[in-house]
């Protein structure tokens, strides 16, 4: 019994796909330790400075945000903290991904993904502005409409900062969009064409994200829905620039 288990041992040594399986996951694991340690390095910095912060997140409000435990003020600034920290952690997490996929990917799609790293904290930022000062205004003037003259409102710092994060942080995923379709463009795994005839669908889910974060009215439904529809019309514009720039230097691709 002991032989044989020593066999299989040694069997599985000498395999090199068993091996390289072993290796890869290492480096997974390497590079799943280096994106933890930049996420927990922002966030301890951004917690530094986390008081000014808050404040500015705040600034309009004619009221303080109530306590409602000793705990809920380090859950506030642990938050604003994680949000700083997610949009210094992308690029890194991106590129350690890059690092990652590189042996697989052709030599255009290693020189894109240079490219487009940088642009990936871009849109997150964009979309996060989009979302607290276009969307997270609009909902939040409407639910204080709702409750004027019926209500007296008192907003606790926990439900406050709970609802601001789920009025930006899908904005900042959503606006990456078009860096990931030129990005798949790039490496031929999208084209113009399929986005094309995946427009009804596209259309479809944008219109149920945009219905499920905004208020129950048809002007908060368009003001979101527009800008969605325009990031898709725009991803495939770009998908449509790439596709035939890589044609014209690979004539067999088109």
């Amino acid at each position: 019994m002991i032989k044989h288990l020593l066999q299989r041992s040694l069997n599985r040594r000498a395999d090199p796909n068993a091996q390289n399986a072993i290796q890869h996951l290492e480096e997974l694991r390497r590079r799943l330790i280096t994106v933890f340690t930049a996420f927990l390095v922002s966030m301890a910095a951004a917690l530094i400075g986390v008081k000014p912060m808050y404040a500015w997140l705040v600034r309009d409000l004619d009221q303080k945000l109530i306590l409602l435990g000793p705990s809920d003020v380090i859950w506030v600034y642990m938050v604003i903290a994680a949000v700083a920290a997610l949009v210094v952690t992308l690029p890194i997490a991106a590129y350690q991904i890059w690092r990652f996929v590189q042996p697989a990917l052709p030599d255009h799609g290693r020189r894109a993904a240079q490219v487009f790293i940088p642009l990936i904290s871009v849109q997150f930022v964009l979309g996060i502005s989009f979302g607290y000062f276009v969307l997270f205004p609009m909902v939040y003037e409407f639910m204080k409409g709702m409750a004027a003259g019926s209500f007296e409102t008192m907003y606790t710092a926990q439900k406050y900062f709970t609802f601001l994060v789920h009025m930006t942080v899908p904005f900042g995923v959503l606006f990456e969009m078009p860096v990931v379709i030129v990005f798949l463009t790039k490496l031929g795994i999208l084209n113009p064409e399929r986005l094309s005839k995946s427009r009804k669908m596209a259309y479809f889910l944008l219109c149920i994200i945009a219905v499920t974060i905004t208020p129950p009215d048809i002007m908060s439904d368009l003001i979101v829905i527009v800008p969605l529809f325009l990031l898709y019309e725009i991803s495939i514009g770009l998908s449509k620039a790439v596709y035939a720039r890589s044609a014209q230097l690979d004539p067999g691709k088109g």
